[in-house]
């Protein structure tokens, strides 16, 4: 069964906090929204508009196209700076600073 776009969406961002080790709290803050209004969004109550996939992408780093490309191409063309070291939740390049 093929994925919809909201569906894709969601799971990218999911994808992304996950490789990135950022919590939708983190998420929210660089967005300018609440912690409560990503959850909407990624729970599916709320959908992500254009402009907040925008945001979304140029947080990340990556093109809004590979954000709604879905998850496997959102976290392929994930800057390798962006992502954490794995085993320890930190990104590469932050020191352990959180």
């Amino acid at each position: 069964m093929r994925m919809t776009l909201d569906e894709r969406v969601r799971s990218a961002v999911a994808a992304l906090l996950y490789a990135t080790g950022e919590s939708q709290t983190e998420l929210a803050a660089a967005l300018g929204v609440s912690q409560a209004q990503v959850s909407r969004r990624q729970s599916g109550t709320a959908a992500w508009s254009l402009a907040d996939c925008d945001a979304v992408a140029t947080h990340y780093g990556i093109d809004p196209l590979d954000l709604l490309a879905g998850p496997t191409r959102a976290t392929e063309t994930l800057p390798a700076q962006r992502r954490r070291v794995p085993g320890r939740g930190v990104r590469a390049g932050d020191g352990g600073a959180r």
